[in-house]
This record gives structure tokens, C-alpha cells and sequence, in this order.
């Protein structure tokens, strides 16, 4: 009756006596390529920082002033403009210009644009001064040296800064001349260009072909201005201009002006014309590519940017150092000053920066639209004219007998 005492049950085993042959090197490229969520490494934004969120914080608070200026500049360069006309140039030369220059300062956005460089000097200069008195005062140890410098090199390095500065300002002016040189020939052009054909007399087979032609020529200039200006909507502009097949490839190229162009080419071959004729309508297209060139090429290549940064390296350096230099002579006087010389200078420099870019400072848009109809009235006037010279024609020849005497 007694109960023979149980064995312990085995625990199973996991592990086998059985050694596999494959080598050990590709398990461990396998390890390698997969690896086990434990062994992760943790990355640097699982990592705990204590100090990020007010450090995030700071940053961002740094970055709103700078933000908010290149967000007021970018909208100005959006901004659209339009051609002056005698009343616009009336207000430009008024005596009181002047007045109405400083009232819309805070609306500027060349003087919005530096807030943050002007204000970052500024405060460092009201650093510098506060370092100085301190020290003057015995408020900081005696180990600590008093800031201040002689005013010899600047005097030395003026002439140098002011020299950059014109420069600078004068290469950008000449792109700014060039890109509206380049602008005028292509509207003279386009306007040329529509009265040659025009003036071409067609059969009523080729007048469609015709029409298109014309509407492909002045739609090159909107093609080409969006081209050169950023946010434009090409859509927008030729969708009564040009018909839905035709807007559908312009929209599909890659280059919308020179497609356009061949839109222009393909017209003229159609047209039933004399050689001499057709060579002459085919001529006109180069002033259209010289234009393409010369947009193209103001808008890839700036300013040699070693220029450009020696002259902003050195305005930051001057200012840097300006706070120090002009300790002796004006102690906590040196804050408004800072404050002159940086709203100065630095306003010499955006503007310089501002019109190296000339399309956004033209009346693209003003000009395209001009140019549009302007080519309708010369197109329009010259039907009037060409139909009243051929009445005046037949009324003479019904008056006059063909042996000279009049009829009875």
C-alpha cells in the first residue's frame, strides 16, 4: 500500500549535442544585418538631455527675429510691381519725399529686413559698455582688463570698407541695368516681331495659322517672365492666350520659353510666304533667344561670392569691434553710435544684395500686359487703316474715268 516516492521529472534541455556545418561567420553577418531590438543602440533623440527643451526653447526664441525678417523680404520680393506714369513721377520728385520716405520707414522691408543684424550689434555694443563700467567701477576683478583700443586702424581700414561697399553696390546696379536692357529688346522685339507679321497679307486658309502666330508671340514675353520669377503661375497667365492643346505642351515642357519659341518656328514654316519673306519672320526669333540667354545667365551666375562674403565678413568684424575702438572718445555713447553705423552700412549692403537680382525689382508684369495689348491695337488699327486706304482707293477710281476725264 505504500506509494513508491516520485522521481523528479527532467527539466527538457535546449541545447542539442548536434554541431551544425555551417561556419560561424555567416551567423554572425546575419546577426549583424538583423540585429535584436535590445542591442540597439540607442539614438540621439531617444538619448535623455535634460537641458534640450530650454535650450530648443532658446533657439527658437533666436530664430524668430531673423524668421520673421527674411519672411517681411521674401513677401516684398513677391510684391508686384508697376510702371511709373506722370503722376508717379510727380510724387518722386516732390519736396516732400523726404517726409514721406521716414514715415514709411517701419514698412520697409530693406529696413525690416535688418532688424536682426542691427539689433545683435547694438546689443553687443551695450555689452562691451556695460563690461567697462563694471570694471571702471571695481564691480569685476582687477585681473579683468578694460576694453578699449586705439582708433588708428580704422582710420587705416574706412577707405577699404567704403570702397567694398560702393563696389559691391555698383556691380549689382549693373545687373540690375543689364536685366532691363534685356527686357526692352525682348518687348521691342515682340512688338516688331507682331507687326512684321501682321503686315503679312495671307489667304483666308492660312489666317488661323496666322492668328496663332501672333498669339504665340505675345505670349512669349508672360512665358519668359515666368521664367525668371519665382512663384509664378504660368497657367494663370496663358490660359487666354493661348488654347487648351496648346497651354497642355507648354505646361509639359521643361523649358516653357523656348517652347514656345518653336511654337513661333513652326507657324512660320506653315504660313505660305516668299523665301525673303519667311527669312525675315525667321530672323526675328534670335532677338527672343538673346533674351533667354541673357535672363538666364543673371539669374545662374551672382556676384563672385568671395566678394560677397569678404564684404559681409568685414562689416560683421567692423561692428564687432567698433564698440572697443570708440570706448576713449564716447563711453555708453558708443550704443547709439553702433546702432548709426550698423543701420547704415548694413543698408548699403542689402540694397546691394536686394537689385543683384534684377527680375523681382522690374515691372514684369505691367510690361507683358502692356505688350499684349499694345500688339491688339497696332494689329486692330492696322485693319482700320489697311480697310479705310482700300475704300479711299475705290471711291477715287469710280470718280475718275480711265482716260483721265472725269465722269458724268
Amino acid at each position: 500500500m505504500y506509494h513508491q516516492p516520485r522521481s523528479p521529472t527532467p527539466t527538457p534541455a535546449f541545447s542539442s549535442l548536434f554541431t551544425p556545418k555551417c561556419p560561424f561567420n555567416i551567423n554572425r553577418k546575419l546577426f549583424l544585418l538583423v540585429p535584436s531590438k535590445p542591442n540597439k543602440p540607442p539614438t540621439r533623440a531617444s538619448l535623455p538631455r535634460p537641458s534640450s527643451g530650454p535650450a530648443q526653447a532658446l533657439i527658437s526664441l533666436l530664430r524668430s527675429v531673423p524668421d520673421w525678417a527674411d519672411t517681411v523680404q521674401e513677401r516684398g520680393m513677391q510684391k508686384r510691381r508697376s510702371l511709373y506714369t506722370h503722376l508717379n513721377w510727380r510724387d518722386h520728385r516732390s519736396s516732400l519725399r523726404h517726409l514721406r520716405h521716414v514715415l514709411s520707414s517701419l514698412s520697409s522691408r530693406v529696413i525690416l529686413s535688418l532688424v536682426p543684424p542691427v539689433l545683435f550689434f547694438t546689443a553687443f555694443a551695450a555689452a562691451i559698455a556695460a563690461y567697462n563700467s563694471a570694471v571702471i567701477l571695481h564691480l569685476l576683478p582687477e585681473f579683468l582688463p578694460l576694453l578699449r583700443a586705439s582708433t588708428l586702424p580704422y582710420q587705416l581700414t574706412a577707405p577699404a570698407l567704403a570702397l567694398l561697399l560702393v563696389f559691391r553696390t555698383e556691380a549689382s546696379y549693373a545687373r540690375f541695368v543689364e536685366g532691363k536692357k534685356a527686357w526692352t529688346k525682348v518687348i521691342a522685339g515682340t512688338h516688331d516681331f507682331a507687326g512684321q507679321v501682321a503686315a503679312v497679307a495671307v489667304d483666308g486658309d492660312d489666317f488661323p495659322v496666322k492668328h496663332a502666330l501672333l498669339q504665340y508671340i505675345a505670349a512669349f514675353p508672360i512665358a519668359l517672365k515666368c521664367h525668371v520669377l519665382y512663384g509664378s503661375d504660368v497657367r494663370r497667365d496663358l490660359q487666354h492666350m493661348l488654347e487648351v492643346d496648346d497651354l497642355a505642351v507648354v505646361m509639359n515642357s521643361k523649358h516653357r520659353p523656348r517652347c514656345i519659341i518653336e511654337f513661333i518656328s513652326q507657324s512660320i514654316r506653315l504660313l505660305k510666304l516668299e523665301e525673303s519673306r519667311r527669312n525675315v519672320l525667321e530672323s526675328k526669333i534670335s532677338c527672343f533667344h538673346e533674351g533667354i540667354g541673357i535672363c538666364e545667365q543673371l539669374m545662374g551666375i551672382p556676384i563672385p561670392l568671395s566678394y560677397t562674403r569678404l564684404t559681409s565678413r568685414f562689416l560683421v568684424l567692423w561692428h564687432l569691434t567698433l564698440p572697443i575702438i570708440l570706448w576713449d572718445d564716447c563711453h555708453w555713447i558708443v550704443v547709439p553710435a553702433t546702432f548709426i553705423s550698423a543701420a547704415s552700412l548694413f543698408c548699403i549692403e542689402e540694397v546691394g544684395v536686394l537689385i543683384e537680382e534684377p527680375f523681382p525689382m522690374l515691372a514684369l508684369d505691367d510690361l507683358c500686359q502692356k505688350a499684349h495689348k499694345d500688339i491688339q491695337e497696332a494689329i486692330a488699327t492696322g485693319n482700320l487703316i489697311h480697310a479705310r486706304l482700300v475704300a479711299k482707293q475705290n471711291n477715287h477710281s469710280e470718280e475718275h474715268s480711265p482716260n483721265g476725264w472725269p465722269n458724268s
